[in-house]
C-alpha cells in the first residue's frame, strides 16, 4: 500500500493568526525578487517554489505549521543551493524591507481605555501554560518544589522581552538618539533600563544613562495635600524646565552637570554629576512620567524610543478576579520602600494614593504613545512578597478601617490582605538571580541602584 505523503495545508503569520497555506504566494515573492534583478521567467518561480514545497513537506509534513518567518528562511535556502545568488539576496533585501515597513507600522502600542489588550493575552496565555494563573495554580506550584522552576522561566521571558526591544531600538538607529523608560511606580524601570542597555551595548551600541530621579525639586518645594503630606509622585516635583535644557544641551554634544538627590534627606545637590553624549552614543532616560509631554517636549518625537513598562501579571483569586497591577506595584514599593529608602511599609500604603493619582493623570492615559511594551511581572515574586508583607496588610486594615481619611487604604490593604491570604508564603529567596528584577525591590541585586 502506497504511503500517503503529508501535505503543508496551513501556515502561522507573525502575529499567530493561523491562515491557509498557498504555494502561489512562495511562487509570487520568488518571481519579485527575480523581476528585481531583470528576470521575467514565471514557470521557474513556479518550479522553486514547488521545490521550497517540497523540503517544507520534509520538515514539517503532518507535524506543527510552519511559521511565515520558517517558509522564507527555505526559500533563501532553496535559492542559494539552486544557484540564483543575485535572486536571493534581491529577496532577502525585499524580506528586509519589509520588515522594517512593519516595524514602522507598529511603532504606537495599541491599547483601548488605556488597556494594551493584545499584549495581557499573551501574558494570559503564557502562565495557564505554565500553571500559573491563579492563586491555587501557584500554591501547587510551590507545594511540589517547582517554584525554582517558575523563577527560571520567568526570568527568560522577561529577558526575551529586553532582547526584542532592544532590537526595535536598533532598527531606528542612527536617527534615534534617544530611548525613555517610562512607566508607573515600581514596574521595574531602574533594571530594565540597565538591562536594555547591557542589551544594547552587546549589539555595539554606546551609550549612556541619564537618572531623572536626581532633578526632584528639594522635598520642602513638592506640592502637598490636606494631609500636609509630600508628594513625589507628580511630573511638577520634578525640574522639568532644567531636564529640557539639559538634553538639547546633550543633543547638541554639550557638557552638562546633572543634579544629585538624596532620598533620605530629601534634598539635591546641583551640579554633580559631568555628562556629555557624544554624535554616536544613545541616550537613556528611565522615569515615571518619560511619555509625559513636559519631560522631553524640547526633543523632536523622530528622536525618541517609548519603552513602557508595567506588571501586567494575569493571577485569579479563588473567586476568579484578576489581581489588579497596581496592587502589584504597591507590594513592590513596601519591600523597596522598607529597606532602600527607610520609609515603613504602613507609610508606603497611605500615601499609596499620591500614587494612582498621579499616574491616572499622567502616566497610564500616554501608554497608547509607547513604541513598544514590557510585562515585568513575575509570577513568582507572590509567595516571596506574602511572606514579607502580609502581616503590614493586616495591621493596615484594623488601623485605618475606622479613619475617615484613609478610608482608600483601607479599601486596598483589605483588598491585598484578602487576595495573599489563601496563598502559601515562600520566606527563602535563594533561587531569584542575582540579576532579578525582583533584587530592586527586596535586595541582593548585582546592580547598583
Amino acid at each position: 500500500m502506497k504511503r500517503e505523503v503529508p501535505a503543508i495545508r496551513q501556515v502561522v503569520k507573525r502575529d499567530g493568526e493561523v491562515v491557509t497555506y498557498d504555494r502561489d504566494r512562495i511562487a509570487t515573492a520568488i518571481f519579485k525578487a527575480a523581476a528585481a534583478v531583470g528576470g521575467r521567467d514565471r514557470e521557474l518561480a513556479e518550479a522553486l517554489a514547488l521545490e521550497v514545497e517540497r523540503r517544507l513537506i520534509t520538515s514539517y509534513g503532518g507535524g506543527p505549521p510552519p511559521t511565515v518567518e520558517d517558509i522564507q528562511d527555505v526559500v533563501e535556502e532553496t535559492l542559494m543551493e539552486r544557484g540564483h545568488t543575485r535572486t536571493a539576496r534581491a529577496y532577502i533585501i525585499y524580506r528586509h524591507e519589509r520588515a522594517k515597513a512593519r516595524a514602522s507600522r507598529s511603532t504606537v502600542v495599541e491599547a483601548t481605555d488605556n488597556i494594551p489588550y493584545k499584549v495581557i493575552y499573551e501574558v494570559l496565555r503564557w502562565n495557564m501554560i505554565h500553571g500559573c494563573e491563579t492563586i491555587d495554580g501557584i500554591n501547587r506550584i510551590v507545594a511540589e518544589n517547582r517554584l525554582p522552576d517558575l523563577i527560571r522561566a520567568s526570568e527568560e521571558r522577561y529577558h526575551e522581552e529586553i532582547r526584542h526591544g532592544a532590537q526595535r531600538i536598533l532598527d531606528r538607529r542612527p536617527a534615534l538618539r534617544m530611548v525613555i523608560v517610562a512607566g508607573p511606580s515600581s514596574s521595574g524601570k531602574t533594571t530594565t533600563t540597565i538591562k536594555l542597555g547591557e542589551a544594547l551595548r552587546e549589539a555595539g551600541c554606546s551609550l549612556k544613562a541619564l537618572n531623572v530621579d536626581h532633578y526632584f525639586f528639594d522635598l520642602e518645594q513638592h506640592p502637598r495635600d490636606e494631609f500636609g503630606d509630600y508628594d513625589y509622585e507628580t511630573p511638577q516635583a520634578l525640574d522639568l524646565s532644567l531636564i529640557n535644557r539639559h538634553l538639547q544641551e546633550l543633543m547638541e554634544g554639550r557638557t552638562i552637570r546633572t543634579p544629585h538627590y538624596d532620598f533620605r534627606t530629601g534634598r539635591r545637590q546641583l551640579d554633580v554629576h559631568e555628562m556629555r553624549l557624544e554624535s554616536n552614543e544613545l541616550l537613556l532616560i528611565d522615569s515615571l512620567h518619560g511619555l509625559y509631554a513636559g519631560m522631553t517636549g524640547a526633543i523632536p518625537p523622530e528622536m525618541k524610543f517609548r519603552l513602557y513598562i508595567e506588571t501586567l501579571g494575569q493571577v485569579r483569586n479563588q473567586e476568579g478576579v484578576f489581581m489588579r497591577w497596581a496592587d502589584h506595584r504597591l507590594m513592590r514599593r513596601m519591600a523597596r520602600d522598607q529597606w532602600h529608602r527607610n520609609l515603613q511599609p504602613l507609610q508606603t500604603i497611605a500615601h499609596w494614593h499620591y500614587v494612582r493619582a498621579s499616574e491616572l493623570k499622567h502616566i497610564i492615559p500616554f501608554i497608547g504613545s509607547a513604541d513598544y511594551i514590557i510585562n515585568s511581572a513575575l509570577p513568582y515574586e507572590l509567595p516571596l512578597l506574602k511572606a514579607r508583607l502580609f502581616s503590614f496588610f493586616e495591621r493596615a486594615v484594623g488601623l485605618y478601617r475606622d479613619d475617615a481619611r484613609r478610608q482608600d487604604a483601607y479599601i486596598r490593604a483589605k483588598r491585598v490582605r484578602d487576595l495573599l491570604a489563601p496563598l502559601s508564603a515562600v520566606e527563602a529567596d535563594t533561587p531569584v538571580p542575582p540579576n532579578s528584577l525582583f533584587r530592586e525591590f527586596i535586595g541582593g541585586s548585582c546592580y547598583l541602584y
